[in-house]
């Protein structure tokens, strides 16, 4: 696998483009768009939050009835949440509209937003939007960046992954791109999050690695606690990289499976990293579990726990609050048997050994902890299994974001 230097319009086939359209106040770019210049096979998956956005409901219908996808719009700065009927008929206004102008069927196109809940969208801007993009798709890097931009609200940075692969003799590229910062937990955790290939793959097998992917990547991560009502994952296959096609679980299908991992490893960390008012990536390790959901329970826990979120941004070494939460999860385990570290660039400190804690310097623990990427492992002492979730420290800039959010 080779990291590479790109996002969305990486994969051969695939152009996007990205514009202000008029629906967010100033000239922020609020609208962006994906076509494929070949049908697509789609995997998706979706908010576990019973509100759910009108998108979340199109695309849901789309990726498990239609044949094809092709293009994909998305709109920045409202939710299309909680608006009733209307709200429907605009995505299948949006869709109906990016059909005619790309010239395929309404239901082969996919339609995303992320913002304000409760408030309609401004139909006529976002279908001249719609129109306004058409000309400007283009394969460039520059058109995935001005994609990735397009779709952010409270994001501080755009975030996109690449890799190349080999599939029996034929490179194959995945390039991706998301936006999340806040209202983001661990359920299939507001975040979108879409991704490009040119790999030729069986609908179903697509989906069922989907499925799996988003297990260890986005469900493993949390900003704030909140499900929002809009999460989105949307994997487009469009096979012009002209591999034979996957139709079981073969070698090749490992190889783009564990390519798709990282890329939404890599997307779903910049998420975390990125949390609103978040000055450090938290990363929480947890290894020597009896099972893989032991560990996975143990590790959110310790994520999503403020008083740990808050020690971090301290760079306070409290480790008592990391066992804590542990104790609280849900998951079974023996606090007397626990050894815990702190590491970071600067640095790897055990703190506690068997549950009690060791003689070590609190000077160079806070210096660990002052790093922009912060880790912490706590061995259970109980099997083989690890999971490892990502989170990131509690600010006053949180509060004031959120205070501020629809001003």
């Amino acid at each position: 696998m080779k990291i590479i230097d790109g996002g969305i319009t990486a994969a051969q086939g695939f152009c996007a483009a990205g514009i202000a359209a008029g629906i967010k106040k100033g000239n922020s770019k609020d609208m962006a768009m994906i076509y494929s210049e070949q049908p697509c096979r789609a995997a998706g998956t979706f908010t576990k939050n019973i509100v759910k956005a009108a998108p979340v409901k199109w695309d849901q219908k789309i990726v498990y009835e239609s044949d094809y996808v092709q293009a994909v719009v998305c709109n920045s700065g409202i939710a299309n949440a909680c608006t009733g009927e209307e709200g429907l008929r605009y995505c299948r206004e949006t869709a109906q509209t990016a059909g005619d102008v790309l010239g395929i069927p309404q239901n082969a196109v996919l339609v995303a937003s992320t913002g304000v809940i409760g408030q309609q969208l401004p139909i006529e801007i976002l279908k001249a939007g719609v129109k306004t993009m058409k000309p400007l798709l283009s394969h460039t890097r520059e058109a995935g960046i001005l994609a990735a931009q397009s779709i952010m609200t409270t994001d501080t940075v755009r975030k996109e992954a690449a890799v190349e692969i080999q599939l029996s003799g034929k490179k194959v590229t995945i390039g991706g791109m998301c936006k999340g910062s806040g209202m983001i937990h661990p359920n299939m955790c507001t975040m979108l999050s879409f991704v490009t290939t040119d790999a030729a793959v069986d609908k179903k097998l697509l989906q069922e690695a989907l499925g799996e992917i988003v297990d260890e990547t986005y469900n493993m991560i949390s900003v704030d606690g909140d499900t929002s009502t809009n999460d989105t994952v949307l994997v487009l296959a469009n096979g012009m990289a002209g591999n034979p096609e996957i139709k079981e679980k073969n070698e090749d299908y490992e190889i783009l499976k564990e390519a798709l991992k990282y890329v939404n490893i890599c997307l779903a960390k910049k998420i975390a990293a990125d949390g609103e008012g978040a000055t450090a990536l938290f990363e929480v390790q947890i290894v020597g579990a009896q099972t893989k959901e032991q560990a996975a329970v143990l590790a959110k826990s310790v994520i999503t726990s403020n008083l740990t979120k808050a020690a971090i941004f301290g760079h306070d070494a409290n480790w008592g609050r990391i066992l804590c939460a542990m104790g609280y999860s849900g998951a079974e385990f023996e606090p007397e048997r626990v050894d815990l570290f702190f590491e970071s660039r600067a640095g790897k400190l055990q703190i506690i050994r068997d549950g009690v804690a060791v003689d070590y310097s609190e000077e160079e623990a806070t210096k660990i902890l002052s790093e922009k990427e912060v880790t912490a492992v706590a061995d259970i002492k109980m099997g083989k299994e690890t999971a490892t979730a990502w989170g990131c420290d509690l600010t006053y800039d949180y509060v004031k974001i959120n205070a501020d959010y629809r001003s």
